[in-house]
């Protein structure tokens, strides 16, 4: 059988980096890249994808993966169904592979109710694929849907890394479900020691210091992490501001206050990033850059 066509909307740096996955395997691949930027059409052409108004990459495409910002799942997967085929002459299905809780994607789900086009839910763990390296897309269907599910999991002869959720009560908004749960694990960490590292400096640079090698001294593993986590999170805080509001909606009132909190830190540190590009004080980057610094020289015995 030959290589399918596949839609990736969009191309970002996991988009793209799919995308090269599936070009490299001799599968053609789609996207509409309608009022993006210059750097965005640049890392499309570079991955092998090809640029096609909305309608055309929904008349052609096989699969639809929707790798999104989580503010914006929704409002494509709308637009995607308004100028899809309305009865498709083959399989056609649409995989969201967004960080939105549940409740999010079982919205979008709906989008699709009678339309005849298939609906995985998929949440993608890891960093974008490259050689040596792959994040594993995990996916769950309706349980009607097992056949879906098992073509989606065919994608990994096309180098998709995919695990599907079966079994007791799995269905739509399981895969997200575990999305939510390991980012807001995983990225609620990189928030909490980021919070602490801003407010300890608020205190006085003395206390940043101290938390330096306090932390080198009882707690190494925390401040080994914070030398990688902080560093990759800078460029990423904008996308994480709707993760976390999508992580709290997931685990619900009280609890869900903290990744609220953490929507409003990565909010905070975005703002920094945007007075740095404009040469502004960039205040709480300079403090996170400056400790990760002292973190490296502390842990390397400069300090």
């Amino acid at each position: 059988m030959s290589p399918p066509t596949l839609a990736v909307v969009a191309a970002g740096a996991m988009g793209a980096a799919v995308a090269r996955r599936f070009t490299s395997a001799g599968c053609t691949v789609l996207t509409n890249l309608e009022g993006r930027s210059k750097a965005t059409r640049e890392r499309a052409a570079s991955a092998g994808m090809l640029d096609v108004p909305l309608p055309e990459l929904a008349a052609r495409s096989q699969w639809v993966l929707s790798i999104l910002p989580p503010s914006d799942a929704l409002a494509f997967a709308v637009r995607y169904r308004d100028v899809a085929p309305a009865q498709p002459t083959s399989r056609v299905a649409f995989a969201d592979c967004n960080a939105v809780s549940p409740e999010t994607v079982k919205k979008i789900a709906a989008v699709f109710s009678g339309s005849g086009i298939g609906f995985v839910d998929a949440g993608i763990i890891g960093g974008p694929p490259k050689d040596g390296y792959d994040p594993v897309f995990y996916a769950s269907a309706a349980p009607e849907d097992s056949a879906l599910l098992d073509d989606f999991a065919g994608l990994s002869k096309y180098g998709l890394n995919v695990s599907t959720l079966r079994g007791e009560g799995a269905g739509v908004g399981d895969a997200s479900a575990l999305k939510m749960s390991y980012a807001g694990i995983s990225k609620g960490i990189t928030g909490l020691t980021t919070t602490m590292i801003l407010a300890a400096h608020a205190s006085s640079p003395a206390t940043a210091q101290a938390l330096v090698r306090e932390l080198h001294s009882s707690q190494p593993q925390i401040l080994q992490r914070i030398t990688t986590s902080v560093p990759a999170m800078l460029p990423k805080a904008y996308r994480w501001v709707g993760e976390m509001e999508e992580i709290s909606s997931f685990v619900g009132s009280g609890e869900g206050q903290i990744h609220q909190g953490l929507a409003r830190l990565y909010e905070r540190v975005e703002r920094s990033l945007k007075e740095e590009k404009e040469g502004g004080p960039a205040e709480d980057v300079k403090v996170l850059k400056t400790f990760v610094d002292d973190a490296k020289a502390v842990i390397g015995g400069q300090k």
